[in-house]
C-alpha cells in the first residue's frame, strides 16, 4: 500500500480545519460509545493520528438505503467528517458523484490496487433465486459483484438486518431467495452490524475500532460486537423498574402508559432484542421508540419480521435469567437442546397455531362486518 499518498485520519482532520483539541474530544468520544476505559483513549488517538486511511467500497442490494441514511447522521460533526471524508469511501452509489461506468472504473482501481486491505461494507441481502436475476448491477447479479468484491477485502461488514440477516426481503415465502451475506461467503472475517437501521453512532464506533485497533472488535457468537450488542434493550430501558415491578401498560392509549409503565403486554420486543437503543438512543441522543411511546419491534434480530404481530406479548421462554447476555442465552438454549428438553418447545408451538388460528377467525369475522 502507498501510504506516502494517504493522509493520516488525524492530518485530514486538521485539514478540515479542526484543532486538535476537536480530534481528542472525537477520541473520547468514540472511545465511550465502544464502552472502553478512559485510558484507551490515547490508544485510539495514537491510531488515528499514524493509521492511513481504509480505503471502503460500500455494496448496495436488495434494502432501502436506511443504513446509510442512519450512519451519514452520526451526531457529532468530526465523525461525519471522518466517515465521509477520512475513511477513503471509494465506491458508495448512494454517495458518490460518479455513476455508471465510472464508477464501476473506480471501484475496480480500488481492488485492483489495494486487494487484500480494503474494508467491504454490504448494505442489502443478496437474493439467490431465479439465478439471481433480482438484483442486477452494471450488467451483473448481486450474488456475482458481491463474491469479485469479497474475494480481495481484509474484512466485511454487514450494515443492517438485511445484510446481517434477510430482513423483510427475506419474510415468508421469500420471493427472491433474500440471503444474508454470512451464508454466501465463509473464508472472510463478517462483523455484523443488525437494526433496521443500525444506530449512527454504531456503525462509526465499528469502523473507528477497526482503525484504532488494526483488528476486528470482539464479537458475540453471532458475530455481532459485543460492545453494542451485549445487552438487551430490555436490560438498559428506563421502564424497566416497571417490569421488575409488574406495572404494565394493557393498551397504548390507557393511563398505564401515559404513566409511563412497561410495554411488554403491547407487544415490546425488548427482553428478547439485543442492541445499544436504551443508551446511545437515535437522533443525536433525542430519544428511541419504547421513550418515544411504542414497544421495540426486535428489528436488530433475526426473523423479527415473522415472528408474529408487533402488538401482541412474545410467548414466554423460560429459563434464561433477566441479566443473561447473548453469549449466556445461546449457551442456556444449546444445553437445553441436547438435554432433550423439548416440551416447552412444543407446546408453545402448538399454542401459536392456535393464537394464529383465532387470529386468522377473527379477522374474516371482522372482514364480514365492515359496512363498505
Amino acid at each position: 500500500m502507498d501510504n506516502e499518498q494517504r493522509d493520516t485520519y488525524y492530518e485530514s482532520i486538521i485539514k478540515q480545519g479542526y484543532s486538535r483539541r476537536d480530534f481528542l474530544k472525537f477520541s473520547t468520544y468514540m472511545a465511550a460509545f465502544m464502552g472502553l476505559e478512559s485510558s484507551m483513549v490515547g490508544q485510539i488517538a495514537e491510531s488515528l493520528e499514524k493509521t492511513p486511511r481504509i480505503p471502503i467500497i460500500w455494496e448496495h442490494y436488495q434494502e432501502c438505503t436506511c443504513c446509510s441514511e442512519s450512519f451519514i447522521r452520526s451526531n457529532h460533526p468530526i465523525v461525519a467528517d471522518i466517515i465521509l471524508d477520512k475513511i477513503s469511501l471509494d465506491y458508495t452509489l448512494t454517495l458518490m458523484a460518479a455513476s455508471g461506468h465510472q464508477a464501476e472504473a473506480a471501484k475496480k482501481a480500488v481492488m485492483d490496487k489495494y486487494k487484500g486491505e480494503y474494508i467491504l461494507c454490504v448494505e442489502g441481502s443478496i437474493p439467490l433465486g431465479d439465478d439471481g436475476n433480482y438484483c442486477c448491477i452494471a450488467g451483473k447479479s448481486a450474488k456475482e459483484t458481491f463474491l469479485e468484491a469479497a474475494a480481495g477485502a481484509k474484512a466485511i461488514i454487514a450494515w443492517g438486518s438485511c445484510a446481517s440477516n434477510g430482513c423483510v426481503q427475506a419474510a415468508k415465502p421469500n420471493p427472491t431467495g433474500a440471503t444474508p451475506i454470512h451464508k454466501i461467503v465463509k473464508n472472510k472475517p463478517i462483523i455484523k452490524v443488525p437494526g433496521c437501521p443500525p444506530i449512527g453512532e454504531v456503525m462509526a464506533g465499528v469502523i473507528v475500532h477497526v482503525v484504532a485497533f488494526g483488528r476486528l472488535p470482539e464479537l458475540d457468537r453471532l458475530g455481532r460486537p459485543k460492545a453494542f450488542y451485549g445487552k438487551r434493550v430490555h436490560d438498559t430501558c428506563y421502564r424497566r423498574p416497571y417490569y421488575d415491578a409488574g406495572l404494565f401498560a394493557e393498551t397504548f392509549d390507557d393511563q398505564n402508559s401515559k404513566n409511563g409503565y412497561c410495554l411488554y403486554k403491547v407487544g415490546c420486543k425488548g427482553p428478547m432484542t439485543y442492541n445499544s437503543c436504551g443508551n446511545i438512543k437515535w437522533n443525536n441522543g433525542v430519544s428511541y421508540p419504547i421513550q418515544s411511546g411504542h414497544g421495540c419491534i426486535g428489528c436488530s434480530e433475526a426473523n423479527f419480521w415473522d415472528n408474529g404481530p408487533f402488538y401482541e406479548r412474545t410467548t414466554k421462554i423460560p429459563g434464561f435469567a433477566v441479566e443473561s447476555n447473548a453469549d449466556t442465552v445461546g449457551k442456556v438454549a444449546g444445553a437445553v437442546v441436547v438435554g432433550g428438553v423439548v416440551l416447552h418447545g412444543v407446546a408453545a408451538n402448538i399454542s401459536k397455531r392456535k393464537e394464529l388460528s383465532e387470529r386468522t377467525k377473527r379477522a374474516k369475522t371482522n372482514e364480514k362486518n365492515i359496512d363498505f
